[in-house]
């Protein structure tokens, strides 16, 4: 495995992460039992599909598309939990069933209309757009948010949060880039969650997701 990845190893724990992350540097996307990987790079072809595996099986559809050579993202965070009596620091979805696969058309419609293994997978649709169907089409995220959005959440910090807009008491309309610490390149508005000063970043049509406390002086305002 390559020293960035979101995906946990056989023990359950994750190889560290790198601040400040390039998009041809961003996580192997990893199947554990085959040991196939595949590497993030930009492609004019390819977009951000977004995909909800249902009944938990969301680590079942990226071993699948792993193998099929699509790169796949899951944003995962550590939490405390007890498992058979004892206190253990596991990983868990940030966002539950909820896949990222970098892909073309073709392949997210194959996917999910004519790969039998999938069942089990469908679109996330975009209910604020009306294709020439008169239907939602399904919702991609471009490629500059979604680059954001890893490195917002690889390093699997235990303080990420998905978050509610009641969540988030914001102090300007300011845009700021994380400019050092574990959240380094990370750009979004600043707000107070949960008692601390944080960084958030939307996923058009997703929601939002909070940093763990970021200093003042890791910030840096972003001037239009």
């Amino acid at each position: 495995m390559g020293a960035l990845s979101n995906v946990p190893t056989r023990g359950g724990e994750a190889d560290p992460p790198s601040a400040g992350l390039t998009p041809d540097a961003f996580p192997e996307a990893k199947n554990l039992a085959t040991g196939v990987s595949v590497r993030y790079a930009h492609d004019p072809g390819r977009q951000w599909y977004v995909f909800r595996a249902s009944y938990g099986r969301v680590d079942r559809a990226a071993e699948l598309l792993i193998e099929d050579g699509t790169y796949t993202y899951v944003a995962r965070r550590y939490v405390q939990k007890y498992v058979h009596g004892r206190r253990k620091r596991v990983l868990e979805a940030l966002i539950p069933n909820l896949l990222f696969a970098y892909t073309t058309a073709d392949k997210a419609d194959e996917y999910v209309r004519r790969t039998p293994a999938l069942s089990f997978l469908s679109y996330y649709y975009n209910h604020f757009k009306i294709d020439g169907e008169q239907k939602n089409p399904p919702l991609t995220i471009p490629c500059a948010e979604m680059d954001n959005f890893i490195r917002a959440t690889v390093s699997m910090n235990d303080h990420l949060l998905f978050v509610e807009p009641s969540q988030c008491h914001y102090k300007s309309g300011d845009t700021v880039r994380v400019v050092d610490g574990l959240f380094r390149g990370v750009v979004g508005k600043v707000a107070r969650v949960a008692g601390q000063q944080r960084v958030i970043v939307t996923l058009p049509e997703i929601g939002m997701v909070s940093t763990a406390y970021i200093p003042t002086a890791f910030l840096e305002i972003m001037h239009k």
